[in-house]
């Protein structure tokens, strides 16, 4: 379906940083901008499926594998 292009570590933080934004969303329920952190659902997503389209629009890959 995808194309992979997200590697190892790239896939690693983009989990941990998406997945620590969304628990930033739920224990901040009094904030002002609290939706904001719900940005972290790009890179959680990104992650899990191992696909960026950013990354497909750039030409990038950090994927070792072909």
């Amino acid at each position: 379906m995808f194309k992979t292009n997200v590697g190892g570590i790239d896939r690693i933080l983009r989990i941990v940083v998406g997945a620590a934004l969304l628990l930033g969303f739920f224990l901040n329920a009094e904030a002002t901008y609290r939706w904001a952190y719900l940005i972290g659902i790009v890179p959680l997503l990104t992650g899990i499926f191992s696909t960026c389209p950013l990354y497909s629009i750039l030409g990038m890959n950090t994927c070792p594998r072909k």
